[in-house]
């Protein structure tokens, strides 16, 4: 083999070992960014499977909620034990009850049920709580029902 063709030979190999090398780069970032999609897609459906059975518990919640506010669930019954489990569940997985009387008004969090005029108001305010809402993590489950105080529109 003369010296030109030995350099034309080695001049196609380093091009093919180049070529193969950069291939096997981009199959590792793809690679990578599969496992990185597929861990955010598992995290999410996780997120989405928690929020599902936690707004199906919500009514119970609701009315365990209320038996509280009427005096029905005096400490050390069975009924405000189960109550006291049920909530703590709930808070183990991140969730918190939002719309609390007296805060700012947010569209994202509250769903705005009544609209009472106060003229003195510069913004809109929760005047009552007609139903909590819940967010679990940065999700929320339901948006709170409140009645808003705010300016005469």
């Amino acid at each position: 083999m003369s010296p030109e063709d030995q350099k034309l030979l080695d001049d196609a190999s380093r091009d093919l070992v180049a070529e193969m090398r950069d291939q096997m780069l981009r199959a590792q970032a793809e690679l990578v960014n599969f496992r990185t999609r597929v861990e955010r897609d598992r995290v999410a459906n996780r997120e989405a499977v928690i929020a599902d059975v936690v707004r199906s518990m919500l009514p119970a919640l609701d009315d365990l909620d209320r038996a509280d506010k009427h005096g029905d669930l005096v400490e050390g019954t069975p009924l405000a034990l189960v109550s006291q489990k049920i909530k703590s569940s709930f808070e183990r997985f991140g969730m918190r009850k939002i719309g609390e009387k007296g805060e700012r008004f947010d569209p994202a969090f509250h769903e705005a049920v009544v609209h009472l005029n106060d003229p003195e108001a510069t913004e809109n305010t929760i005047a009552d709580v007609i139903e909590p809402g819940y967010i679990l993590g940065e999700r929320v489950v339901r948006a709170a029902k409140v009645a808003v105080s705010g300016p005469t529109e």
